[in-house]
């Protein structure tokens, strides 16, 4: 049986990754997430929203752990032209020195050699070490993945939305990956924001899921090796970190989650649908 606590490699990086990451967009203060840190999490992800008190663990952090810490800045930048100062102001918001991963978001097709030329120009400068992509085009990534294989691909870890709800990973992406080479996959949205913690939107009968088994849940699929957790406070930090320490879910537990999940998919459809997702919703296929 897994066990949530072990570390992950990143790729083909050395960075060893802890199971859950942290996200930035939530607000969680500088002491949960340095109190995160000490309880092993060590991926800080500086996304979409990037608050300053994420910003502020991140300094602290860095003055005698760097070493240990994988940080990841993203950008939704369709003009690679315009990613280099963005790094930069992110490096100089954030005040460090570096990132280990840029992370370009929300891509949905191929991307042109402009976007391998820029990384190796930051990467050459010091600011960045490796490149992560992620993706709401589901059938776009086995192409990356076979990349990977090939040693075609820029991208040590490839993200993706996975939960009871979006399953569509399960057909579309999962099967692709190479067990003797792939790039790392983690995964986001785990609670469906908060519908399937919502005691409204359950079946008749069925208590609202937590956020631990939400992430269990994603970590017991074995194409799964890290998820990203976007905590707003330490109660909400340390459901997340116990998902790790309670480890995978039982067939029956997975059984009642998935039912709920198919309930919600098939009441409340995405309002940011992934490739597949309108197709699933007309045909009936739920939970896909």
């Amino acid at each position: 049986m897994a066990d949530f606590l072990d570390r992950i490699e990143i790729g083909n990086t050395g960075l060893l990754s802890s199971r859950l990451g942290i996200g930035s967009t939530f607000d969680a203060s500088t002491a949960v997430i340095e109190d995160a840190f000490e309880r092993g999490i060590n991926y800080l992800y500086w996304g979409t929203v990037r608050q300053p008190d994420f910003a502020r663990a991140m300094v602290n952090l860095s003055k005698h752990h760097r070493d240990e810490l994988i940080l990841t800045v993203q950008s939704y930048s369709q003009d690679p032209s315009s990613i280099e100062g963005e790094v930069e102001d992110a490096l100089k918001t954030a005040g460090i020195e570096n990132f280990d991963f840029l992370l370009l978001g929300n891509r949905n097709s191929a991307l042109s050699g402009e976007y391998v030329e820029l990384f190796e120009r930051l990467r050459d400068r010091g600011l960045l070490r490796y490149m992560s992509l992620s993706s709401h085009n589901r059938p776009f990534l086995p192409s990356l993945l076979e990349d990977y294989e090939q040693d075609r691909s820029p991208f040590e870890l490839l993200m993706l939305r996975y939960n009871p709800v979006h399953r569509g990973a399960e057909t579309d992406v999962f099967p692709f990956i190479q067990e003797r080479k792939h790039p790392t996959i983690a995964t986001y949205t785990s609670t469906r924001w908060g519908h399937l913690l919502d005691s409204d939107k359950m079946p008749p009968g069925e208590v609202p899921l937590t956020a631990r088994d939400c992430y269990r849940y994603a970590l017991s699929n074995p194409a799964v090796d890290m998820v990203i957790a976007g905590p707003a406070n330490g109660d909400q930090m340390g459901e997340a970190i116990s998902a790790l320490e309670v480890g995978p879910l039982e067939p029956e537990e997975r059984a009642r989650i998935e039912r709920i999940g198919a309930h919600i998919y098939a009441q409340y459809a995405p309002q940011y649908p992934d490739a597949g997702d309108v197709d699933d919703v007309s045909s009936g296929r739920a939970a896909q």
